[in-house]
């Protein structure tokens, strides 16, 4: 058994523009890719290059300092000097500068009575046009000063409120529980106190405000997920929960029921992930080589099943808990802990394959990076296996975590590495980030692009660890030869390092929240505890653009999915808009649980259209298939975005069961 020291710390094919003088020298004909491209959706329009922060890994050193770094950080090996925290540049981004508020079901209208007849004409198909330019590099927000608590773990659900909780351990937090309860618990002394903080609340996301949540077990550093009826279910945690599963349904007045002693193992840091079958699987924990699966609500679970994966690359720093698990659309389940990964059958519980080892780092808590599938493409005759690509970016070193305990904060990796897990013998392809990243998030966005933000530069996971913030987002396309597919965002001011979360909107936006690398609340620290709630506007929410942006009529579309079935979505655009089948994609997210910089149960798909009829002046509904198989897209419900030329609209909440 490994040694451990039990520490509290928690594209397309690219299309050019015609028409500019954008040629690479040397090659008349070939347009550069920096100026123009076609991916799923960022389209930049670089009249201005000065506006823009393109990284390129040849042009730009692989420790590029992002805003607002000291340019007397150590060298890529060696240690990075602590630094005050310095606002962002405060200067607005690139074009507007500040996208206008658009609440949650902003641009969801009834039926427009002058639409013309149901079954109008097919439009014809023809290539695709170029996304929509745009010079805007994203806006930031603060929604809301007082979130309650600060958000350690965070998942939207599909009635539009998104559950926020923190760990109960420390007895404190900025909101009380309702009516005067108070919870007794005993301190470290046995003396018998009172707890009247609330350590939840259910956040609206139209209206930004809070509702106080009652968690009776400690959720601290826990995992969590959707079931397929939209209800919470959330695992593990700390003393009292780290055998607990929490049951919450999504309706007004619910609030979470605390099962103790369901799980069969001790579930601190552990991963939850959606099966093909709709049930749970839980991956890992401190001191848990294990995995099981999440018993019905009320039950218990009297075994654990052994995995050595988890055993054999534990360091003495642990570096593999919150493990990336991945579920793909053949219903096996990729498992990267540490530096290497694995398929497990969940029908056998048995590991089918090992892939190469992940070289260059660490990648799970405490040293933290990052991971998401890649869009799953769909077609209407699809391969008995259907791709699916794996991305890991960011990290630390083994050692980082000790070294930071003494005071010297490694640089973090700058890294990002992507695996086709469905190939029979995958390599892993390496490319390089614009700035080093240790505590990010990574989001799939509506238009297939991934976004990347928050974390720090330096250090590792855990309290007072990291130093360094990173305030700038990145956005990255994966259709995009490797070396070309970052492109840095408009920084926030507000440092979110360890313990905070993120969450795409129905409204295109990304909700951020948390951040405390302090025991207990403490908002006069170095990076001071977090309440404050921020919204980020990525690129495709360009006012300019907001003329392109596809208006879904719910009214009118279909939002009960079965597997391999069409389904319809009646959509306005503006008439001077003139669209054929290819210039629309239609994308299905399932909303994440994500805590400690992994978005848990996240995926994107890109939905076959089979055809796009015009059913008046404007107006248009496009058919499309529903993923075919529970693997696929296991069941639950997601957000559907109609994308027209890199312009999403907002999204629309559908369902889909076994």
């Amino acid at each position: 058994m490994a040694a451990l020291h039990i520490k509290l710390f928690c594209i397309l094919p690219l299309l050019f523009i015609s028409g500019i003088n954008a040629q690479w020298p040397g090659f008349p004909f070939v347009h550069n890719p920096l100026i123009s491209h076609r991916g799923f959706g960022f389209h930049p329009d670089f009249g201005n290059e000065a506006d823009y922060q393109v990284f390129n890994p040849q042009a730009v050193g692989a420790n590029a300092a992002v805003v607002p770094t000291d340019p007397k950080a150590a060298a890529k090996d060696g240690a990075v000097v602590p630094d005050p925290v310095v606002p962002a540049d405060p200067k607005p981004a690139a074009g507007d500068g500040g996208a206008l508020p658009i609440p949650a079901n902003a641009g969801v209208v009834p039926a427009d009575p002058k639409a013309g007849p149901e079954g109008g004409d097919a439009i014809p198909d023809a290539p695709p046009q170029l996304d929509f330019p745009t010079k805007y590099m994203g806006a930031w927000e603060v929604v809301s000063k007082d979130s309650g608590v600060s958000a350690m773990h965070l998942n939207l659900l599909p009635n539009n409120k998104i559950i926020m909780y923190d760990a109960s351990a420390f007895h404190i937090s900025n909101i009380k529980l309702p009516n005067g309860e108070c919870l007794p618990f005993k301190d470290d002394k046995g003396v018998q106190l009172q707890d009247c903080w609330a350590h939840g609340v259910e956040y609206d996301a139209d209206k930004n405000t809070v509702r106080p949540l009652k968690i009776t077990t400690d959720p601290w550093c826990s995992s969590g997920g959707l079931t397929a009826d939209g209800n919470m279910v959330s695992t593990g945690g700390w003393m009292d929960g780290t055998r607990t599963v929490r049951w919450m349904n999504a309706c007004d007045n619910c609030d979470f029921k605390d099962y103790a002693n369901a799980l069969a193992e001790p579930r601190w840091y552990a991963t939850q992930a959606t099966l093909a079958d709709g049930r749970f699987i839980l991956v890992g924990g401190r001191k848990s080589f294990s995995l099981e699966y999440v018993p019905p609500e009320g039950e218990v679970n009297k075994q654990a099943i052994f995995l050595p994966l988890l055993d054999e690359t534990t360091d003495l720093d642990e570096n593999n808990l919150y493990p990336f698990v991945h579920v793909s659309t053949d219903g096996n389940i990729f498992i990267l802990a540490n530096s290497r990964s694995v398929l497990l059958d969940p029908k056998t519980n048995r590991v089918i394959k090992e892939f190469p080892k992940l070289e260059g780092g660490s990648r799970n808590y405490p040293a933290s990076g990052m991971s998401a599938m890649l869009p799953i493409e769909l077609n209407e005759q699809n391969p008995p296996l259907i791709p699916v690509d794996v991305i890991v970016c960011g990290g630390a070193k083994p050692e980082a975590y000790g070294l930071a305990g003494k005071g010297n904060f490694l640089p973090a990796l700058d890294d990002c590495a992507r695996l086709r897990i469905t190939d029979p013998n995958p390599v892993w392809e390496k490319e390089l980030m614009p700035s080093r990243r240790v505590m990010g998030d990574m989001l799939n966005l509506p238009t297939g692009d991934l976004l990347i933000i928050s974390g720090a530069q330096a250090g590792t996971s855990a309290w007072f660890l990291a130093e360094q913030p990173n305030f700038t987002p990145v956005l990255y396309n994966p259709k995009l030869p490797n070396g070309q597919r970052f492109f840095n965002l408009q920084p926030t001011q507000i440092a979110r390092m360890y313990h905070s979360s993120s969450a795409l909107l129905p409204n295109g936006k990304i909700l951020v929240a948390g951040s405390n690398t302090n025991p207990g609340y403490d908002y006069k620290a170095k990076y001071p505890t977090e309440i404050r709630v921020e919204t980020f506007a990525p690129p495709y929410l360009d006012p300019a653009l907001d003329a392109h942006r596809p208006v879904i009529n719910v009214e009118d579309s279909d939002n009960k999915l079965k597997y391999g079935e069409g389904f319809g979505i009646d959509f306005k655009l503006n008439e001077a808009d003139k669209v054929t089948k290819s210039d629309i994609k239609v994308t299905m997210y399932a909303p994440p649980f994500t805590t400690h910089g992994y978005s848990m149960n996240q995926r994107l798909l890109v939905l076959a259209k089979t055809e796009l009829k015009g059913e008046g002046a404007g107006v248009y509904r496009v058919t499309v298939l529903a993923p075919p198989t529970s693997a696929v897209a296991p069941p639950g419900y997601y957000l559907v975005f109609v994308v027209h030329r890199g312009v999403p609209s907002v999204g629309m909440w559908v369902q889909i069961k076994l």
